[in-house]
């Protein structure tokens, strides 16, 4: 799971936000293809008209409802996980951070992702 505007501003923050979303589906398609990962990126849905509907195979986007976070969707989405699965959430959001943690997901900082996403 990804917290994509964490990731993508701190790789990307001179590009718009479609832009910034564009390009983190993009290339997270190939690494989700190699791997086998359930990938999954969330995004705000603040300010966005009409959710884009384009879809990448082996990646899902989602988008928070008006009014609620991505940390808050995310944080959701990990409790809603079965006991034991193991799963990874990309975010450098200390709080986010701390409450997947909590719930028993591997938090990785977005650098770590870009990293990867750099050599591929």
């Amino acid at each position: 799971m990804v917290d994509g505007y964490n990731v993508t501003k701190t790789g990307w923050p001179e590009l718009s936000l479609a832009a910034q979303r564009e390009r983190l589906v993009a290339a997270v398609q190939p690494l989700a293809a190699r791997t086998g990962a359930e990938t999954t990126l969330v995004f705000d849905g603040a300010g966005i008209t009409g959710v884009p509907t384009h879809s990448v195979r082996g990646v899902r986007v989602l988008f928070s409802d008006a009014g609620v976070l991505a940390d808050d969707l995310i944080r959701s989405l990990v409790g809603a996980e079965p006991e034991g699965r193991p799963l990874v959430v990309v975010t450098s959001d200390r709080a986010v951070v701390d409450s997947v943690r909590r719930s028993g997901a591997h938090p990785v900082p977005s650098s770590v992702l870009l990293g990867r996403l750099a050599r591929i």
